[in-house]
């Protein structure tokens, strides 16, 4: 059995080397023009430390997005870019070059990171100018009471007047900044939409944790209510009826119900406008 191994290692390596010399010019040919080596060197095809031939070089593994938890979900959405604008001093994004003419714009949900954002502006542009008015737009579903609140509490704070602008839709917490704009000053384009409704929450655990947490929910309930029946000229009654769930309105209901001054009147169109379906018994 070994004598039989011996001989045909033997006559495979002579059978191998023969097949070398055959090609050995064709193989020293293309080292020469700088091309790939067959039989071995830096761009061989084969490899010794594999000790296997293979028609053409391995294509490198495709790299997984670490967002993607499993490599066959769809890829996440590319973040979308923010316009830059050139000026006299430099490349601007549009959110700053917004900021220096006094505008704000609220367009995404609200939690602390944007509120944070919010108040800072708030506070810079009032110490810049406290006689001058600042405009926030609004397109957003809501968010976080307690951000939302300390944006609240910084238009309330500041000395100069936060014009409001309801664009898309302004929907739960955004509703609620929307009618905290100054008096007289609170607006929404024609086809925005405007929601209302109770504070959501949960609870778990202990009994006594569960309690606390309800008491919490409700004070904030009965807050908000107070805080919308001021702005709006509207029984307290009347809001925590009309929050029990989503009250949704058009602008123009929006206006009747105190949350705006003014629906914006946009440019003349030859498209004649739909019937507003009504939403109330």
């Amino acid at each position: 059995m070994k004598l039989t191994c011996l001989v045909c290692l033997v006559g495979s390596a002579a059978a191998f080397s023969a097949v070398r010399q055959q090609h050995g010019a064709r193989s020293t040919a293309l080292n020469g023009a700088g091309n790939m080596d067959l039989w071995g060197g830096k761009n061989s095809l084969y490899t010794s430390s594999t000790n296997s031939i293979r028609m053409m070089p391995e294509e490198p593994e495709p790299e997984v997005d670490p967002r993607r938890k499993n490599p066959d979900d769809a890829p996440p959405p590319a973040p979308v870019r923010m316009p830059v604008i050139d000026t006299e001093s430099g490349q601007m994004d549009v959110i700053s070059r917004l900021l220096k003419d006094r505008i704000l714009l609220l367009g995404q949900g609200v939690d602390d990171e944007v509120a944070n954002v919010l108040v800072a502006q708030l506070l810079y542009l009032a110490n810049e100018d406290p006689t001058k008015d600042i405009t926030l737009y609004i397109n957003s579903p809501g968010g976080s009471v307690s951000a939302g609140l300390a944006i609240y509490d910084t238009m309330q704070f500041i000395p100069c007047d936060v014009t409001t602008v309801c664009f898309g839709m302004a929907a739960s917490m955004g509703a609620f900044l929307l009618g905290a704009g100054a008096p007289g000053k609170r607006k929404s384009l024609p086809n925005a939409r405007i929601m209302i409704h109770q504070p959501l929450g949960g609870a778990q655990g202990q009994a006594a944790d569960i309690e606390i947490q309800a008491k919490e929910i409700l004070f904030i309930k009965a807050s908000l209510n107070k805080f919308m029946a001021d702005y709006c000229d509207q029984p307290v009654e009347k809001i925590a009826q009309d929050t029990d769930r989503d009250f949704f309105m058009t602008p123009y209901e929006a206006l009747d119900y105190g949350i705006i001054d003014e629906v914006i009147k946009t440019k003349t169109s030859h498209i004649p406008l739909p019937p507003m379906p009504s939403l109330r018994n």
